[in-house]
């Protein structure tokens, strides 16, 4: 632990964790689906599936990242990946299902991220700088999706 963090770097940490986990898991699914959706003949979203898992796989390399600047060490197991996920991965076939299915977990995310942004309070201001740009992102993902559903 690097004792400028204070107290609750190990609590952060472990945060952190569960969150690049939930990304891990969310770059997985959005991956999957924009493999998927190329198959049902819907190319705008199926790229916009692939755009998504980008901008998920930034924000775990960033959660990463600053889990070792607070001393810890990020964890990328797959044995315990979907466990420590708040999202679940999901392997709809059918379009509609798939972007439910992202929908979903972008409102969990959202959710985490917000409950993180508190518990953090002013403890870090670092790290909860760069939770509420993530949550930014995200909300962007939810709207998105939810013109999808609409459309």
């Amino acid at each position: 632990m690097t004792p400028h963090y204070g107290p609750w770097s190990q609590d952060i940490i472990q945060l952190l964790n569960d969150a690049l986990a939930t990304e891990l898991v969310c770059v997985l699914r959005y991956r999957r689906h924009h493999f998927t959706a190329q198959g049902l003949a819907s190319p705008k979203i199926a790229e916009e599936f692939l755009v998504h898992a980008q901008e998920e796989q930034g924000h775990a390399d960033r959660l990463a990242e600053r889990i070792v600047q607070l001393g810890g060490q990020p964890d990328f197991s797959p044995d315990s990946l979907t466990a420590r996920s708040h999202a679940a991965y999901n392997d709809a076939l059918d379009l509609k299902a798939m972007i439910r299915a992202d929908l979903v977990a972008e409102r969990v995310a959202i959710e985490t991220y917000s409950q993180i942004i508190t518990l953090i309070g002013d403890k870090d201001s670092t790290t909860r700088r760069l939770v509420e740009d993530i949550l930014s992102n995200e909300q962007g993902h939810a709207e998105e999706l939810k013109d999808w559903l609409t459309d």
